[in-house]
């Protein structure tokens, strides 16, 4: 209890010393607000990096899910946040890709938020269907879906998940109906309920269902076989030749103007977190690459990224709205 009081009162006197709009009260806990609703993969991961990390600085953290309008509530309330340390945004790929499908957003990604790091890359997502549907393979879900009407779930407009699916109609020829949900929890409940019919889930909970065979795994878009589910071929493997792609990262940032020495010492926690085996080991097991790079070098990716995901979003032919 002692160690934890002396980390805690160092945390505080370093975010006070650090930030002239920093007010150290001794109950305040740090928040990450995740722009999804509970329950997916966003959500499970950014809850074992946040009990991790308060472990470790001896502070509070606390999840705070703001879901919907694809993660733009919770983006906004980091954007508008003061800059000393308490309020960050664990943000997924989606955030990079919002430029391109939201014609006015109230904010700027590249000038309003500060990237501290990536926490990790999913390499690829599992191509799953409700086991009422009669396809066993990717090639059987393609013949079934240009036959008759077939919807997909997904996050929400423009996220990584949406932005693969729709790969998938342009390199299949098909066009399921985007049935989009304010979160990966919701969508994956959806699927679960017969809903939707398809949907990309990450490994991380989708795993669980599938070995329950509650819903049927068809191919997964790596560019290796998950080693969770190795009887489940890659699509491209499948019969999409030179399908592949992987479902982006994780991240923490800061509101802008937040203190280098701020984003210096979260970046250091987020390393040493990424240390500790268990969450390690969690990570790994939903196909995740923990990573853990200095600001400065995530700042560079994250700008390519933004890029990148503008020409996959032109390719897949989904526009701003």
């Amino acid at each position: 209890m002692h160690r934890q009081l002396v980390a805690m009162f160092a945390w505080l006197a370093f975010v006070a010393a650090s930030s002239a709009c920093a007010q150290a009260y001794p109950n305040r806990p740090i928040r990450f607000v995740v722009s999804v609703a509970p329950g997916g993969t966003q959500d499970a991961v950014a809850r074992m990096m946040a009990n991790q990390m308060s472990g470790q600085i001896g502070q509070s953290i606390i999840v705070d899910n703001r879901g919907g309008a694809t993660g733009i509530i919770g983006c906004d309330i980091v954007a508008k946040a003061a800059p000393d340390g308490y309020t960050l945004l664990y943000a997924a790929t989606v955030f990079a890709i919002l430029p391109s499908v939201v014609r006015q957003l109230p904010f700027n990604v590249s000038k309003d938020f500060t990237p501290i790091t990536r926490i990790a890359v999913l390499e690829g997502a599992l191509l799953l269907v409700h086991p009422s549907l009669p396809a066993r393979s990717v090639r059987e879900l393609i013949e079934l879906a240009k036959a008759r009407p077939l919807s997909y779930g997904s996050p929400g407009v423009g996220n990584s998940l949406h932005l693969i699916t729709e790969m998938l109609n342009v390199s299949a020829g098909t066009h399921m109906l985007h049935v989009p949900y304010k979160g990966a929890g919701p969508a994956l409940n959806a699927l679960l309920g017969n809903e939707v019919q398809v949907m990309f889930i990450p490994p991380t909970v989708a795993v669980q269902y599938v070995k329950a065979g509650r819903l049927r795994a068809l191919g997964y878009s790596g560019a290796k076989r998950l080693e969770a589910t190795p009887e489940v071929p890659t699509i491209a493997e499948a019969g999409l030749s030179g399908f592949g792609m992987d479902l982006g990262w994780h991240a923490l940032f800061a509101p802008a103007k937040t203190p280098g020495s701020i984003i210096n010492r979260l970046h250091a926690e987020v390393r040493r977190a990424l240390e500790v085996p268990k969450l390690r080991d969690f990570l790994l097991a939903g196909g995740y690459e923990p990573k853990g790079e200095p600001p400065a070098e995530f700042q560079k990716i994250f700008e390519a990224d933004i890029k990148r995901y503008a020409e996959l979003a032109r390719a897949a032919k989904i526009g701003p709205e």
